[in-house]
């Protein structure tokens, strides 16, 4: 499969990700749930949809769908992309607020985006 094919399914489906992860993270922390936990919440809604669509479609291959080390390796990323969201957004809220950090989420997101394609294409679902 492309390059080109596979950015663009990744694109597609990380914004639908990422819609999921941030309307949790705000309807959460919104009801009074703390940020951190509110986050980690928002990504894991998240990256269930995203490893079932990005292994079914972005990264498919003919003899199988995700596999057991797929989902491994997944949460390995998963669980190191989370502590670097979590201390970003916690960071803007203690520096300022509630409302920047559910702002500063998508660009936190929208960074670690960038290296998360590439691990996956690379390690994830090889």
């Amino acid at each position: 499969m492309s390059l080109l094919r596979q950015g663009r399914w990744y694109i597609v489906i990380g914004v639908a990700q990422w819609l999921l992860d941030w309307a949790t993270l705000v309807g959460l922390s919104h009801a009074g749930l703390d940020v951190v936990v509110a986050n980690v919440c928002g990504r894991m809604a998240g990256a269930l949809l995203g490893f079932w669509l990005n292994g079914a479609i972005t990264f498919a291959r003919d003899d199988a769908g995700p596999r057991r080390r797929q989902a491994l390796r997944y949460l390995v990323l998963w669980c190191g992309n989370t502590v670097l969201s979590t201390f970003g957004v916690t960071t803007v809220a203690t520096l300022s607020d509630l409302q920047w950090a559910w702002l500063a989420k998508p660009l936190v997101e929208g960074a670690l985006a960038i290296g998360s394609f590439l691990v996956s294409r690379h390690w994830v679902y090889r």
